[in-house]
């Protein structure tokens, strides 16, 4: 049997009544069992608990006081700034700014963005474009396959679909390169208006604090808990706002290691905050507390512990609600699996003309695997000499050893991916202009001799622009030094949220 908040529910209805009286309107009756719809199909002693579940009176209040908290305080950025009238366009220019944002943050994003359209505005100009010149302006990104995805969907949109881009969620994961179910809700409900949810790493941590879920959340079935509750409280008429009122929520309130509680418009369904504070107040733990706390802001009345044996939504028994943490105890990843490590000597060789003049060899990775068809330093595994490293390089371009009798050690950077940690030993080589026309190869795939200024230009890894960096501080210290960026300032809000209560007194 589905638990239901009886208290809450009568509570809510009365409001809801006093109102409706209050505007002349019949007031209405709803029948809490059968109209409380479940979000996960009845299977006995397994149900949902109520408390992982939002009622329809808690949907209302979280749709409205979610989007006018967005509305006042939303952040400027340049892919909320889109005025064109042609949704075809709208739908591009947020399809650019969702792939660029995956694993990457805000700040890094924005002057990617704005320089990406500027170079292509639109699908287009990007589909006419090469992947050669995706990858430079994709350089020091990271996740590369992110960019060769846009351009080979840009050329699908272009070549296949007419130039006009899916008009559905369904259709955008299906039918076009790199786009999966978050994305393509994002650009569905953003530039379309259709009324579907997302789920994105912020989307999970505010879904979890809300409902108290504490299950591994990379488990599909809870993931799939979290779309059904994006689906069901997405509001029908801004659903493009409200999702980014939600991923807005959580990049900004509701963070994943300092939390502003006091700041967030929804705290009143907290269920997470509901407990922290229910620990403050006691140390005793009660099935069901009432709050009265219309002044403060905390919940009037909520259920802080599930009442569903072995519920599948909850955290392990192995771990349990730790009372230091308070709403850090949602959500809950599993711990992550040891990553491996490898070690290389990576070999800047210059050419030894003026500074103006000197060019550096650089070599294509391959089409298919980690930085695919990006351009690197020539590498090669650990070796514990300078003579085998000289001879591992010379041997792969092709050229005598006697070039590289200047190798000399000049430092070591690393790199985390994020399933490899990379660290490199920093080798510089100086060689005759001559060489230039003897390398032609490396390990069989292409090369080419850059100057310093095509280097900076060039489709390189943020792993080698670290290596070159500390090719640079080697040579001059004084190049290499770091201009403070400046802090991003997050705009303050009212402190004191309102309880549900006063949001049903207003109305």
């Amino acid at each position: 049997m589905i638990l239901i908040h009886r208290l809450n529910f009568n509570k809510f209805q009365a409001m809801v009544r006093r109102k409706a009286i209050k505007s002349g309107a019949k007031a209405t009756t709803v029948k809490c069992e059968t109209e409380r719809k479940p979000l996960i199909e009845e299977k006995g002693p397994t149900d949902l608990s109520s408390i992982h579940e939002f009622t329809k009176e808690e949907i209302l209040f979280l749709r409205l006081s979610l989007l006018s908290w967005y509305d006042k305080n939303k952040r400027d950025l340049p892919w909320r700034q889109i005025s064109s009238n042609d949704v075809n366009q709208s739908a591009y220019a947020t399809w650019v700014s969702e792939i660029m944002l995956q694993q990457t943050q805000v700040a890094t994003v924005i002057n990617y963005y704005n320089k990406w359209m500027k170079k292509w505005p639109t699908l287009e100009a990007l589909a006419a474009s090469d992947i050669e010149a995706v990858n430079e302006a994709w350089s020091g990104l990271g996740y590369y396959s992110r960019g060769k995805r846009l351009f080979e969907g840009a050329k699908k949109v272009v070549t296949e679909l007419q130039g006009q881009m899916p008009r559905t969620a369904q259709d955008l994961e299906k039918q076009l390169p790199g786009v999966g179910r978050y994305t393509a809700g994002a650009i569905a409900s953003i530039a379309f208006g259709e009324v579907t949810g997302l789920v994105d790493g912020n989307v999970v941590r505010v879904w979890s604090r809300l409902r108290a879920i504490g299950a591994n959340s990379t488990v599909p079935e809870v993931m799939e808990l979290f779309w059904q509750l994006s689906h069901q409280c997405v509001d029908p008429d801004r659903p493009g706002d409200f999702n980014q009122a939600l991923m807005e929520l959580g990049a900004t309130v509701c963070s994943p290691r300092q939390p502003q509680c006091g700041r967030c418009p929804v705290q009143a369904l907290c269920r997470a905050y509901a407990k922290a504070e229910s620990d403050k107040q006691s140390s005793v733990r009660k099935i069901c507390t009432e709050v009265k706390s219309e002044s403060k802001g905390k919940p009037d009345i909520v259920d802080i512990e599930c009442l569903v044996p072995d519920c599948k939504y909850c955290p392990p028994e192995d771990s349990p609600w730790d009372k230091e943490l308070g709403v850090l105890n949602f959500p809950r990843k599993p711990k992550k699996a040891s990553v491996k490590q490898e070690e290389l000597n990576v070999v800047v060789i210059q050419t030894t003309e003026e500074k103006s003049a000197a060019k550096f060899l650089i070599c294509q990775r391959p089409e298919k695997g980690l930085l695919a068809g990006l351009w690197e330093f020539p590498s090669c595994t650990q070796q514990d000499s300078k003579t085998l490293v000289s001879q591992a390089i010379a041997d792969s371009c092709d050229m005598e050893v006697k070039s590289l009798q200047t190798l000399k050690e000049v430092g070591e950077v690393s790199h985390m991916f994020s399933h490899v940690h990379h660290l490199y030993k920093v080798w510089l080589a100086k060689v005759a202009g001559s060489v230039v026309d003897q390398v032609t190869s490396f390990d069989g795939r292409p090369v080419r001799w850059a100057t310093e200024h095509q280097m900076q230009e060039a489709a390189i890894s943020t792993g080698m622009r670290k290596v070159y960096k500390e090719f640079k501080k080697s040579t001059d210290p004084q190049s290499c030094k770091r201009k403070r960026e400046p802090d991003v300032v997050i705009k303050d809000t009212k402190k004191g949220q309102p309880s549900i209560a006063d949001f049903f007194k207003r109305k």
